[in-house]
């Protein structure tokens, strides 16, 4: 999750950590170098939670981080109390296929995560300053911050989560963009079939990143469902 507005309104009720994922942090970009598989990833945010000594917890995720999220509420069901899943990767239906971004050139990515690929939220993950070195640099972070995700889900996201994920005991509250181009909404449904207690919530005017474009309608869906 991108600190913003989203998170700034959720810390107005609630603790919230917002852990990096490996190697998308520019100050320490080859940690991801240290993450061999998909089960090295699961438990490092295990001993994060262990570390912090977090009980009862509150996860929530979005895309390969609400993948991730599961992956942590499957191996301890019991320490999850709800879990919040925006627009979620992880599953695999040949009929309605996840868009591999690895595939995508920067042009091409806006339109895929934004409903508004011009918008601000948009220009502030993609924008790419005009001076030719900053430019380079900043077009070689997003390359590897996209690698350091793509490392665990090439060439699709169906990484097993499917065989774990009937673990997940905690309500879970699927939350959508409405125009999500990139993760189709038959997941949703997916999703729901595989944990027992879900329900869906979709985010008008929002494409893949609902928390990011229309950040005040998707935090109040989640202030709800964690105040219940």
């Amino acid at each position: 999750l991108t600190w913003g507005p989203f998170l700034d309104a959720l810390a107005r009720q609630f603790t919230v950590y917002a852990p990096e994922h490996p190697g998308t942090s520019p100050d320490d970009p080859d940690a991801i170098r240290h993450v061999e598989s998909l089960w090295d990833l699961v438990l490092c945010y295990d001993e994060l939670l262990e570390q912090l000594r977090l009980r009862d917890v509150m996860l929530a995720g979005h895309s390969f981080g609400a993948m991730m999220a599961s992956e942590v509420a499957a191996l301890h069901p019991a320490r999850v109390k709800r879990l919040v899943l925006m627009d979620p990767i992880g599953l695999w239906l040949d009929d309605a296929p996840v868009i591999n971004w690895m595939l995508q050139g920067p042009a091409e990515m806006p339109a895929y995560v934004f409903h508004r690929p011009a918008g601000p939220a948009a220009q502030a993950m993609f924008a790419v300053p005009a001076e030719l070195e900053a430019g380079a640099l900043a077009r070689t972070r997003l390359t590897w911050a996209m690698g350091a995700t793509g490392k665990f889900i090439w060439p699709i996201p169906d990484k097993g989560l499917k065989k774990r994920i009937h673990r997940i005991t905690a309500p879970t509250l699927l939350l959508w963009g409405e125009h999500d181009r990139l993760v189709p909404r038959a997941y949703a449904k997916e999703f729901a079939a595989r944990i027992a207690d879900t329900r869906l919530e979709v985010v008008p005017g929002a494409g893949h990143a609902p928390h990011l474009e229309e950040p005040e309608a998707a935090a109040r869906a989640v202030q709800a469902f964690l105040k219940v």
